[in-house]
């Protein structure tokens, strides 16, 4: 058998700010995964709706789990993985506009769009619309109600475009590794977010500022220092869970059950808040159940270690299932070996892939499409994902990129990256690096051709922030005003 490549399925996370048609303002949907149910039930398509206190919240088909993200005025469609390979990014994209017709149809329903933003330009931030729009999951009890994150900060329909890259099982940490350390040059390309309730925040990518303010005034300090990039690359993923799971972190509420859906299931808070370490060596542990607060033994299961992969927000996560669960004391030893949690995942069937987290939502607009062309706009969604598959084709190449740069100074530039993007040298330089890079790691023209925004927005700098920008200093009146003005301009326009 022909050795295990990267991109082997390719897959895309879309969040997409939803506004009022011809004002731009801030919309929460009202019907919108029932109408897409039943849009798709038309075609002879069956969709499963999912609910959280009586309000449908997700319409899962053959296409993607089409959805909400934290607020009712974000969207979220998970795009199932298609098959990659030769023409892989072409299958993702035929996926991905077929998504967004049915996406604009649904929304067409209740007289709203899909605005081209990183984050709504003047959405409110206030706690009380903060409580209005908020989904009501049971996650959100806990890490709002009790690790005390200024979640909020989010629910102006801060958007991301996250592409979804497999790798084999030896290669993730040596992934997450590289996607992490490069991510300033994907927060330059793709800066699309300069503006935050209706004011100018002089940062072209304000939206990854999110996650700094949410943790800032967390009960835990380890929830700041988890979205932070570490001082030092990841060995292998024993040393990547040991950085989430170990020390002095804090372990989050985990389920009673040990399979289980982080977003939806009820879960356990552990008396004295130990680390998943602690935890998982011990007998059981003390708790109160999540939603009525009843006293329980929780009793460690290799499954609370997958459970937990989501505690980190790094700029690129390793995500993953297992196929089937080994006992509790096999997974610990294995932990403690080098390369063992790769040894043993692999004996247990494991699929997992790369999540990058920083490109901030970019889509084909009247100005991108009258500015770059229509190819060049097509291109916008699905250019995220085609320099992630190539640098994860390129690894060796990408950490002689990551030493030449040097790790910490990486880290700092990141800050540079959403402040400024492209207007600065080193930002500029990096990017046009790391698109190189991606560039060679891409074999087949086709797949190349995907890169074109990200080559666009070098050539010009000339990023979705700056085009935004332009529209609404050139507009007048107040937040209001400016917003309807730049609508036309900035509306997803197919």
């Amino acid at each position: 058998m022909a050795p295990e490549k990267a991109g082997q399925k390719l897959g895309l996370e879309m969040e997409m700010v939803v506004v009022r048609r011809g004002t731009g303002a801030s919309h929460a949907v009202q019907a919108y995964p029932e109408s897409l149910a039943r849009l798709r039930g038309a075609r002879g398509e069956t969709l499963a709706l999912s609910r959280l206190e009586n309000r449908v919240v997700s319409a899962r088909g053959a296409l993607a789990d089409s959805g909400l993200d934290n607020g009712f005025n974000l969207l979220e469609s998970a795009l199932h993985p298609v098959a990659g390979g030769s023409g892989g990014l072409d299958r993702l994209a035929q996926a991905v506009y077929a998504e967004l017709n049915d996406v604009q149809e649904a929304l067409a329903e209740e007289d709203a769009a899909i605005l081209n933003a990183g984050e709504h330009p003047a959405a409110s931030l206030d706690p009380d619309r903060y409580a209005a729009l908020r989904v009501p999951r049971p996650i959100y009890e806990d890490i709002v109600g009790y690790r005390g994150w200024l979640h909020r900060v989010g629910i102006d329909a801060k958007a991301q475009n996250s592409p979804c890259t497999s790798v084999p099982i030896h290669e993730a940490a040596r992934a997450v590794n590289v996607i992490m350390a490069l991510a300033p040059a994907f927060i330059a390309l793709f800066a699309n977010s300069p503006l935050e309730c209706g004011r100018v925040t002089g940062r072209q990518d304000n939206r990854m500022t999110m996650w700094d303010r949410m943790f800032r005034h967390a009960r835990f300090a380890s929830d700041l220092r988890l979205h932070r990039m570490p001082d030092r690359p990841f060995e292998d993923l024993g040393d990547y869970f040991r950085w989430m799971f170990e020390g002095d972190t804090n372990c989050r509420s985990l389920p009673l059950a040990p399979a289980a859906d982080y977003k939806h299931d009820t879960t356990v808070f552990l008396d004295g808040d130990p680390s998943l370490g602690r935890f998982l060596r011990a007998p059981s542990w003390p708790g109160r159940r999540a939603d009525d607060r009843q006293r329980v033994d929780l009793t460690p299961h290799a499954a609370h270690f997958e459970y937990a992969q989501f505690s980190n927000f790094l700029d690129a996560r390793w995500r993953y299932k297992l196929a089937s669960y080994c006992p509790l004391e096999e997974l610990l030893a294995q932990w403690s070996r080098p390369g063992g949690i790769e040894a043993l995942y692999e004996s247990l069937g494991v699929d997992g892939y790369i999540e990058g987290r920083v490109p901030s939502a970019v889509f084909p607009d009247r100005q991108l499409r009258r500015e770059a062309g229509a190819d060049i706009a097509r291109t916008a969604i699905l250019a995220p994902s085609a320099m992630q598959l190539g640098l994860m084709r390129n690894l060796s190449q990408a950490e002689d990129l990551i030493r030449d740069y040097g790790w910490l100074a990486l880290r700092t530039l990141r800050g540079t990256a959403i402040d400024v993007a492209l207007a600065d040298d080193l930002a500029y330089q990096l990017a046009a690096d790391t698109l190189a890079v991606a560039e060679a790691g891409l074999q087949d023209q086709a797949d190349r051709h995907w890169l074109a925004y990200a080559r666009y927005v070098l050539q010009t700098r000339r990023t979705g922030a700056d085009r935004l920008l332009s529209l609404w200093q050139g507009a007048h009146g107040d937040a209001a005003s400016r917003l309807a003005a730049i609508y036309p301009e900035r509306v997803l326009e197919l």
